[in-house]
């Protein structure tokens, strides 16, 4: 899974600086010149988090994407002047998550960003999951991490045999095993989870989030939200990654493939 990190300032030195603070993998930052580049990135990818110079000028049409999608962070990154506490206190009242400021904050910024994007919140949401579902085994969690690794795309159980070589058949019955889900649930989990949070955007449609999330069609997005959840994707997004996880504890925990 790639998520994108898109990235509106002049100084394009920054975008390496901030980068060497991200993960290594897994992390793609996107350059954007305009609010409406920026909305088609939304309409396309994953975002994990937007990175933004509030002093540029297309900082206002930037910042009313965060009435869209309020559960994506948004950070600004400026040479922020001591006559500037009226901007800051929109920055606040519009909802930007933190405050980085170019030339002092430029190093840590990057390790700042990742500890908070939309991606780790999403993991937190989902943190107590192994110990509900009886995950205690080795193979158990790491197949578990893998699965969280994978839940932006189209993932199946030999994607994730192969990611721990194993065999399918062999990793499917260690990790059913001691009362646990089975692997084909626990990554409809995930991905229901993380489809369950997008949608508590309203920028996002049920038909974007199936596309965004490699879905076959928002009907397959559908037929996931009703087995993990027993809802229609229009109320997901009222449930959350949490949300989604207890319902899926309620009887939801098993299937037969």
């Amino acid at each position: 899974m790639t998520v994108v990190i898109p990235f509106l300032h002049a100084n394009g030195q920054l975008r390496k600086v901030i980068r060497r603070g991200l993960p290594r993998r897994g992390v793609r930052m996107a350059t954007c010149r305009s609010p409406e580049r920026l909305r088609s990135v939304f309409d396309r990818e994953l975002v994990d988090a937007v990175v933004v110079d509030v002093r540029a000028a297309w900082t206002k049409g930037t910042l009313d994407l965060i009435e869209e999608f309020p559960r994506i962070p948004f950070f600004a990154l400026s040479r922020f002047r001591p006559d500037d506490g009226a901007l800051l206190g929109s920055c606040r009242r519009r909802g930007v998550r933190d405050v980085f400021v170019e030339g002092v904050d430029d190093g840590a910024a990057g390790e700042l960003i990742a500890s908070r994007t939309a991606s780790s919140v999403r993991r937190e949401a989902l943190g107590g999951a192994p110990r509900m579902l009886r995950l205690t085994d080795q193979l158990q969690l790491r197949a578990w991490d893998e699965v969280m690794n994978r839940a932006g795309t189209a993932t199946t159980t030999s994607d994730i045999a192969h990611a721990l070589k194993r065999t399918r058949e062999h990793l499917s019955r260690e990790f059913g095993a001691g009362g646990a889900p089975n692997l084909k649930r626990v990554i409809d989990l995930a991905r229901t989870a993380w489809a369950a949070d997008l949608l508590g955007n309203p920028g996002y449609t049920v038909g974007g989030v199936a596309t965004i999330l490699g879905y076959a069609s928002p009907s397959h997005l559908a037929e996931c939200a009703h087995r993990v959840a027993g809802v229609p994707p229009s109320e997901l997004g009222s449930l959350g990654p949490r949300g989604v996880l207890d319902r899926f504890r309620r009887g939801r925990m098993r299937s037969r493939v």
